[in-house]
């Protein structure tokens, strides 16, 4: 119980200085928008080895990799989008294309951090499920044509389903308020998400489980489900 949420996923704040302004959480309006927002049919493709990134969610990752620091580098000077997907083995070294999942999250970096003690955190927001579907280049680092995989929603708008959303909101928040390791933002983002979408995905994100799990979430297509 203790360990629900994740530190890494929600205590970053300290990571931001002090001219940044607080990540809000994903709005509705900000979910509509990224629902209409067109994937380029090609994206550099950042691997992660122990995590799995959901739409809508901030996530802070340590880049140690010579590829996925050029990659970083690279894009935060562009547009600042990228594809990330998970690693099917986290303890591949340097994972060749058909080492990762190829159902990933479409994503914007939001800060590059040099760490003290060397090392570099990159802040990611998720915006979008992705698809690989062709390598183009390995070096220096991946490029892949990838297309949308978010499917239109079917999840009934009924009091039955306003209630199971109620219903999973309520178990969270008990969650933290029984365990005292959780931090407190945990709360506060629980009360104030009103997308039923980021919602799950922002517990799916957090949740106790093996990455492996959370992949099969990431690739679920039914929200109800």
């Amino acid at each position: 119980m203790d360990n629900f949420f994740s530190k890494n996923s929600l205590q970053f704040s300290e990571m931001l200085d002090a001219d940044s302004e607080f990540i809000p959480l994903l709005s509705l309006e900000e979910e509509q928008l990224w629902a209409e927002e067109k994937i380029p049919s090609s994206l550099p493709v950042l691997p992660l080895r122990n995590m799995v990134l959901f739409p809508g969610v901030v996530m802070p990752i340590t880049v140690n990799r010579e590829k996925s620091i050029k990659l970083v580098r690279d894009v935060y000077k562009k547009n600042k989008i990228i594809a990330v997907v998970s690693q099917k083995d986290a303890e591949i070294e340097e994972p060749v294309f058909d080492d990762l999942y190829k159902v990933g999250t479409f994503a914007n970096i939001l800060k590059v951090l040099q760490m003290p003690d060397g090392s570099t955190t990159v802040i990611i927001q998720g915006k979008k499920r992705l698809e690989l579907l062709t390598l183009i280049n390995a070096e220096p680092y991946f490029q892949c044509e990838v297309e949308a995989f978010d499917k239109p929603s079917k999840h009934k708008s009924d009091q039955q389903f306003k209630a199971l959303i109620a219903t999973i909101t309520d178990l969270a928040l008990q969650i933290v308020k029984l365990s005292p390791n959780i931090p407190t933002e945990a709360s506060f983002a629980l009360q104030n998400i009103d997308s039923p979408v980021f919602l799950i995905n922002f517990i799916a994100s957090n949740l106790n489980i093996s990455n492996t799990q959370k992949q099969e979430l990431l690739e679920m297509v039914s929200l109800q489900d």
